[in-house]
């Protein structure tokens, strides 16, 4: 096939942006032609990346993979406005520059995040155009209330354009791919038919995370040589619900326990603040570590940390450091209710606490520390188990190529050749 992406997120980005990337060069080395429509790299500084210079658009290779970067407004900060004009500016370059480059695919994969991707998405398939697979990572408008991007009256009124707005690009998708169950049943409840939904757990980067050795150097390096590691990497922003977790630190001084903070967020400061207030002596804030280093760093970690706020979105969400962790073979602590929950417990590789609820994150750290090495060999084998058995990238990727397959034999079905046949190419 003939596979186009489309992301406003692509590497070198970090996180989740990584799943576009990493579903692009599995699909090239699976024998596909493969070409990626994206913005310029500015996440998470909101600024762009060392070594690219914002143009209207650019084109450039990675491997057997053509990317083109179009134009937009860079952002990530607090500023609703320019959050906005990013998501906006984007969508509307895609659409003027990379629609002719799209529209000469089989199948469009789809990173349906923000929902404004759905206005380039929906163009390069109108009029005989090729179907996309429109993976679904954030429910919109839930979103942009769960962000802070509009509360209140504001969020009621962008509710109700939202909610149609997403209805339509739904209704335009070849087939829609979800990151958990529960958002599968919540777009159903939303009208959406059950025959064009499908639970595709998004994957990771198994290149970096992967099982490896402890890094003692690096143990040395942060000073926890002798110290049972809990560790926190990723965003620091309100949506993590991260400020118990200094009450639970400053319950367990009684323990040889250092939780280590890396990352950077718009509760960072917050944090930093209690916990100096707090005078807390097992607490580090590693800043934002290196993308790359990512794996090396959780090497180091006894348990993981995955901690989000008690809200009824974050029930349905799958964080994206989740996938990364079990593949790196760490166990999971998780401070998380919902799809979360529900993953560490079916995995049988970590601890479970309710969100927000610090003694029970104290008793779940407690216990983390009180199963000794040998135990927590036996839940970081679990962990590796259970990405492999459901989020593991030959897993994902599979599940994407089938999906893609079936809209473009039913497409041909429907007598509107794919530009295979139209071209009367061979593959």
């Amino acid at each position: 096939m003939r596979i186009g992406i489309l992301s406003q997120w692509y590497p070198p980005e970090p996180g989740s942006a990584s799943v576009p990337g990493v579903l692009a060069r599995s699909m090239a080395s699976r024998g596909h032609e493969v070409v990626v429509a994206t913005g310029f790299p500015n996440y998470p500084l909101g600024r762009i990346a060392p070594g690219y210079r914002m143009r209207w658009r650019t084109d450039e290779r990675d491997g057997d993979v053509l990317i083109r970067r179009v134009a937009l407004y860079p952002s990530h900060d607090r500023s609703k406005l320019r959050r906005s004009l990013s998501y906006a500016s984007f969508a509307a370059s895609a659409t003027v520059s990379a629609t002719s480059l799209l529209r000469t695919v089989d199948a469009i994969w789809v990173y349906n995040s923000p929902a404004t991707v759905g206005l380039p998405s929906a163009t390069a398939s109108l009029v005989g155009g090729p179907p996309h697979l429109m993976h679904v990572m954030d429910l919109w408008p839930d979103s942009i209330l769960f962000s802070g991007l509009a509360t209140g009256r504001t969020y009621r009124a962008m509710a109700r354009i939202l909610d149609q707005w997403c209805a339509w690009t739904y209704r335009r998708a070849g087939a829609i791919a979800c990151i958990s169950r529960g958002m599968v049943d919540e777009l159903a409840r939303r009208g959406v038919p059950r025959t064009k939904l499908h639970y595709v757990p998004v994957w990771t980067d198994e290149e970096q995370y992967r099982p490896l050795p402890p890094s003692e150097q690096l143990r040395r390096e942060l000073g926890v040589e002798d110290a049972f590691v809990l560790l926190y990497a990723g965003n620091l922003g309100d949506t993590q619900g991260l400020d118990g977790l200094l009450e639970v630190c400053q319950r367990i001084t009684d323990l040889p326990v250092r939780i280590l903070l890396a990352g950077s967020g718009t509760a960072e400061g917050r944090l930093r603040a209690d916990a100096r207030r707090r005078r807390l002596p097992n607490v580090n804030f590693l800043g934002r570590w290196p993308a790359d280093d990512m794996g090396r760093l959780l090497s180091v970690a006894d348990v993981a940390l995955v901690s989000l706020s008690d809200d009824p979105l974050t029930v349905l969400t799958m964080p994206s450091k989740l996938p990364a962790i079990l593949a790196a073979g760490r166990p999971v602590l998780a401070w998380a209710s919902g799809e979360v929950a529900r993953t560490v417990r079916a995995g049988g590789c970590g601890f479970v606490a309710d969100p927000g609820d610090i003694q029970q994150l104290e008793a779940a750290v407690r216990n983390a520390y009180r199963a000794g090495p040998d135990g927590r060999e036996r839940l970081a084998a679990a962990s590796v188990r259970h990405y492999r058995a459901e989020f593991s990238l030959q897993t994902g990727v599979e599940a994407v190529e089938g999906l893609l397959e079936d809209m473009i034999a039913r497409r041909a079905l429907a007598g509107r050749p794919s530009s295979l046949a139209a071209t009367g190419s061979e593959r």
